[in-house]
C-alpha cells in the first residue's frame, strides 16, 4: 500500500530531477574530476589528459607553486596576498553597506522606495567589463575622481600605474622600509612587511568597484529577510523600553543569521573568484599588485601552457573557499544563552525575559 505509493513517489522525483542531474556531471563534475587529475599530472594541453602520454607525478605542480622557491611560488604568494587584501575589505563593506541600504528602502515613512531600491540595485546588472571601463577612466591621472580631490585639497594618486601599498604609502615607506624580522623573514616568498603593506592604489580602486556593483544584489536579499520579520515583535520590544538601535540589535538582527551567513559566503565565494575586472582592466599590473589567484590560474595554464599548475592554483583556491565558509559558518552558529546573561535578567528571583528573546515570548498562545 503506502510503501508502494511512496517507491512510486521516489521513481517520480528521480525522473523529474534526472535532466539536472545529468547536465551538471557532464558539464560540471566531469570537468572538476578531469581538472584534479590535470594538477596530479604533466599534461602539456594537447591531446586528451587521460592518454598513456600523460605521467602522473603526484604533488609536484602543488609544491612548485607553494614551496618550489623562485618566481613561480613568489607570483602565488603577491596572487594570494592581493586577494587577501581584497576579500577583508570589500566582504565587511559590500555587507554592512547592503544592510544599511536595504534597512533604509524598508522603511515605511520613505516615499518613493521602488526607486531607490531599483537605482541602488542598477549597478549590479551592468556589465562587469562595461563598469571595469568606467572606473579605469573615473580613476585615471587626469581623471574624475583625481578632479574631486582636488578641490579639497587632495593630491590624488596616479591610481592604476602606483605600486605602493596604502598601508606603506601613508607611512611614507617602502618595500624595505620594516622593522628587520618583518623584512627578513618571507611566506609564499615575499616578505612579512610586504604582506602588511595594504592593497596598491588600483587594488583599492577595484575593491571600491566590486562594493559599489555588489552591494544592491546583497540588498535585496535583505529585504526580503526583512519582510518576513513581523512587526509585533518590534512592538513587543517597544513595551520591554528598547529603543531603536536596541530593537535592530537584539530582535532584528538576530533573525537575519541565515541571510547574513547567505551574504558572506556569497561575497566570500565572488571576492576569492574575482577573474573578469582584473582581465578587461589592469592584468595584474601595476607591478603584479592586481593580480589574483584566478588570474594567475589562468595565466599558468593558456598563456604559459603549465596547465598542472594551472589547475593546482585552482585547487588550492577551492580549499580556501571551503575553509572560510566552514570557519564562519562556525562563528555565526546559533549559541545558547548562558546562565550568567540569564542571571543578568532575573529581577528579585523572578526571572524575565530579554530583549534577544522577546520573538519567542510573542508566540506564546494567549488564555
Amino acid at each position: 500500500g503506502s510503501s508502494g505509493i511512496r517507491r512510486g513517489e521516489g521513481l517520480a522525483g528521480w525522473i523529474f530531477t534526472a535532466p539536472v542531474i545529468i547536465i551538471l556531471g557532464l558539464f560540471l563534475f566531469v570537468p572538476v574530476l578531469m581538472a584534479l587529475w590535470v594538477s596530479f599530472s604533466d599534461w602539456s594541453g594537447r591531446g586528451s589528459p587521460f592518454s598513456s602520454r600523460v605521467g602522473f607525478v603526484g604533488l609536484e605542480n602543488y609544491a612548485a607553486v607553494t614551496t618550489g622557491g623562485g618566481l613561480t611560488e613568489r607570483n602565488f604568494g603577491i596572487a594570494l596576498r592581493n586577494n587577501a587584501w581584497y576579500v577583508v575589505l570589500v566582504v565587511p563593506l559590500q555587507t554592512a553597506l547592503s544592510l544599511f541600504l536595504a534597512v533604509l528602502v524598508s522603511r515605511a515613512v520613505l516615499r518613493g522606495r521602488g526607486f531607490f531600491r531599483t537605482a541602488f540595485y542598477f549597478p549590479s546588472m551592468t556589465s562587469s567589463v562595461a563598469i571595469t571601463i568606467l572606473w579605469l577612466f573615473l580613476f585615471s591621472a587626469t581623471g574624475v575622481v583625481n578632479e574631486v580631490l582636488s578641490w579639497i585639497g587632495i593630491h590624488g594618486p596616479n591610481w592604476f600605474q602606483d605600486p605602493r601599498g596604502i598601508i606603506h604609502a601613508a607611512l611614507g615607506l617602502g618595500p624595505l622600509g620594516g622593522p628587520d624580522w618583518m623584512v627578513q623573514n618571507k611566506f609564499l616568498g615575499i616578505s612579512w612587511w610586504e604582506w602588511w603593506a595594504g592593497p596598491s592604489f588600483a587594488m583599492f580602486a577595484l575593491i571600491l568597484m566590486a562594493v559599489f556593483t555588489t552591494s544592491g544584489t546583497f540588498m535585496l536579499l535583505f529585504v526580503a529577510a526583512l519582510q518576513n520579520i513581523g512587526g509585533e515583535l518590534g512592538e513587543a520590544g517597544m513595551m520591554d523600553g528598547a529603543n531603536a538601535w536596541q530593537r535592530f540589535w537584539y530582535i532584528t538582527l538576530p533573525q537575519l543569521r541565515p541571510t547574513i551567513f547567505t551574504v558572506l559566503t556569497l561575497g566570500l565565494i565572488g571576492c576569492w573568484q574575482v577573474f573578469d575586472q582584473i582581465y578587461t582592466g589592469t592584468q595584474g599590473g601595476p607591478a603584479k599588485t592586481t593580480l589574483t589567484p584566478a588570474y594567475l590560474s589562468y595565466q599558468a595554464a593558456f598563456e604559459n601552457q603549465k596547465w598542472g599548475q594551472g589547475s593546482a592554483i585552482a585547487f588550492i583556491l577551492f580549499l580556501i573557499i571551503i575553509v572560510f565558509t566552514i570557519f564562519q559558518r562556525w562563528v555565526l552558529r546559533e549559541r545558547p544563552v548562558s546562565k550568567r546573561r540569564i542571571r543578568q535578567y532575573e529581577v528579585k528571583g523572578q526571572p524575565t525575559v530579554p530583549p534577544a528573546r522577546t520573538a519567542e515570548r510573542t508566540k506564546e498562545p494567549t488564555p
